[in-house]
């Protein structure tokens, strides 16, 4: 049955009555975020704290509504991306070239009003940032299946930037060639934590004579591949679109919950947010007990740890650094007690920020 035009005309007149209010009230919105900017002045515009604040409370407005909770969070984010710009438009800084997965972060969390702006290593970005000719930078520091990226864990143990939010991004990779075809492919190419991800469908599917090389980004291996017919790249969807090339295969991925976990670093400390992390860095001397001791502040306030990484140290041989990333606030009183007493035992401890936990 095909519904009439008559059948029709009451519910489109209603959605178009609907869109004029809408479009009043976003108008309306923008208002506020301008007026909220002139009385800021030149200070921090962006409040992470804030806006998790306002998308939880959102989520849970949406208790009975029909959109699932990520649409509304979705479109509320491009909402607040656009009326922070009527303040001030952010630049973020990311690994590029475009159409890499932290660039989808980045625009996840900033919305598509922020300008991201590609670097060519995560180095780069990271002095972007600390110069001030960009405001964030959103870093990848690990994934559900391949650990954690070691660069950006070396990096924030001499960078002054502060965490101030996270995001966490569900990671789907394609096999995507000029033609979408395997025919004549004699290289791959993709991001080294790529091709780890996706090690048992390469090699149950990829000929053994098709070389797979490792390139600094996927979208990177994108570009690669859009230059070369007998090329095929690991890449996302972005970056599909960015470099016109078609889906050889979806979703290869050997881990189907593969997820990757971001920074956002800047210049600012956050306030809390009723849901919130804190990620330290500390180092004790090389010897026995050592994590038990540094650990103890933790079990005797009562704090809840949710990662302990260690690497290597450049101080000298065998020695380590630790990261942990524990729940709440650094400026709740029990955490704030577990870091005093842990202060007196650590050699180092670095507090790399406080913020609120992803609104996914």
């Amino acid at each position: 049955m095909h519904a009439t035009d008559e059948q029709l005309l009451p519910h489109r007149q209603a959605i178009d009555a609907i869109d004029a209010q809408v479009l009043e009230l976003l108008n309306r919105r923008a208002g506020h975020a301008r007026a909220i900017g002139e009385l800021k002045g030149t200070g921090v515009v962006y409040r992470p704290e804030r806006e998790a604040e306002v998308l939880r409370r959102i989520q849970a407005l949406n208790r009975h509504g029909i959109l699932p909770d990520e649409a509304v969070t979705r479109l509320f984010r491009e909402i607040m991306s656009e009326c922070l710009a009527v303040e001030r438009p952010l630049t973020i800084a990311y690994l590029g070239p475009e159409g890499t997965f932290t660039q989808q972060a980045a625009i996840k969390h900033f919305g598509h009003a922020a300008h991201t702006q590609p670097c060519t290593t995560i180095d780069e970005c990271f002095r972007l940032v600390e110069a001030r000719q960009a405001d964030y930078v959103v870093a990848p520091v690990e994934n559900s299946t391949e650990g954690s990226v070691g660069r950006t864990l070396d990096l924030l143990v001499s960078s002054p930037l502060k965490a101030c939010g996270e995001v966490v991004l569900r990671i789907h990779h394609h096999l995507l060639q000029q033609n979408g075809s395997l025919e004549g492919v004699r290289t791959v190419y993709a991001h080294a934590q790529a091709l780890a991800q996706c090690h048992e469908w390469l090699n149950r599917h990829l000929p053994e004579q098709v070389a797979r090389v490792s390139v600094s980004s996927n979208a990177e291996a994108a570009r690669l591949a859009a230059a070369d017919a007998g090329a095929a790249a690991i890449a996302g969807q972005a970056a599909a679109e960015r470099y016109q090339l078609a889906k050889v295969a979806n979703n290869i991925e050997d881990e189907p919950n593969n997820t990757t976990r971001f920074l956002v670093l800047g210049h600012q400390q956050t306030a809390p947010s009723g849901r919130d992390k804190t990620s330290l860095i500390v180092s004790a001397p090389n010897r026995v007990g050592t994590v038990h001791t540094l650990l103890q502040p933790f079990s005797t306030h009562g704090v809840s740890m949710t990662k302990l990484e260690s690497r290597p140290s450049r101080a000298g041989l065998w020695d380590y650094v630790f990261f942990i990333d524990i729940e709440g606030h650094a400026e709740t009183p029990a955490i704030e007690r577990a870091l005093s007493d842990l202060g007196e035992r650590a050699a180092f401890l670095k507090i790399i920020g406080a913020y609120p936990q992803a609104v996914l």
